[in-house]
């Protein structure tokens, strides 16, 4: 039997911040969810999971199912004999848990925010190094997280050519080598842009085996993204090319 070649995240988003970016990048109002539209980008980013392989927990599949319920019954003509309750808007709850869900984690981000600015406080600046100069470019940095990254990654697969499903085996594909090549882009530079990875990639299988590369680099620490606002462009980053630099935070990958 052929062993697939999977990655596996440490720290792997789940499926409420799933729907919380599909909300933001499709600019709809999180009390009035388009569920029709919001269903079908989560089924397309679950898709583009199981084509990568990544591991996908059951609690993705779950919310998919109740996404496609809650959609269902909003298809459904109202029942004028039903009871009260039984006619809430079939999103409420849903509406109500990613409410909650955000709340916990503007929370998280307020805290560690705040101890990533006193770590800052009490860093040491390396020998060499002006107190006005940085290691990193001169950009606005906010975090990347999975999803981030599977957008653009997403993007880049719509305008690759139709090809056959292929298996990823750890035989036929040089992921090994694709992570030693991104290795090399970025050991004497700054920074390079996440597209600027994939220009000798021309086909999907190429374009899936770079992207595997670079989910493994991150996860090893050999790698760190940033974006420079949301939605806006990532850039990989070298961690030792990165220094004190506090221009911004990593990805939480």
């Amino acid at each position: 039997m052929e062993q697939l070649y999977k990655i596996k995240l440490p720290e792997f988003e789940g499926p409420m911040d799933l729907l919380l970016h599909l909300i933001k990048e499709n600019k709809v109002d999180i009390y009035d969810i388009p569920i029709s539209l919001i269903t079908g980008r989560y089924l397309e980013y679950i898709e583009i999971m199981k084509e990568l392989d990544l591991e996908i927990a059951g609690e993705f599949l779950v919310m998919a199912a109740t996404l496609i319920q809650i959609k269902s019954r909003m298809l459904l003509p109202p029942d004028e004999e039903a009871p009260l309750e039984e006619m809430e808007d079939p999103r409420l709850e849903l509406v109500q848990r990613l409410l909650e869900y955000q709340t916990y984690k503007d929370a998280a981000a307020i805290l560690k925010e705040r101890e990533d600015e006193a770590r800052n406080i009490f860093r040491r600046q390396p020998e060499g190094l002006e107190e006005e100069e940085t290691l990193l470019p001169e950009l606005y940095l906010f975090d990347v997280n999975l999803f981030d990254l599977l957008a653009a990654f997403r993007k880049l697969l719509e305008n690759a050519p139709p090809e056959m499903r292929t298996i990823i085996t750890r035989e036929t594909l040089t992921v090994k080598d694709r992570m030693m090549h991104i290795a090399d882009m970025i050991e004497n530079i700054e920074s390079i842009r996440f597209e600027d990875l994939f220009k000798e990639a021309f086909t999907r299988v190429q374009l899936i085996v770079t992207f595997l590369a670079l989910l493994e680099l991150l996860r090893l620490g050999l790698a760190r993204v940033y974006q420079e606002k949301e939605f806006g462009n990532i850039w990989i980053i070298n961690p030792q090319n990165q220094g004190s630099a506090g221009t911004g935070q990593s990805a939480d990958i």
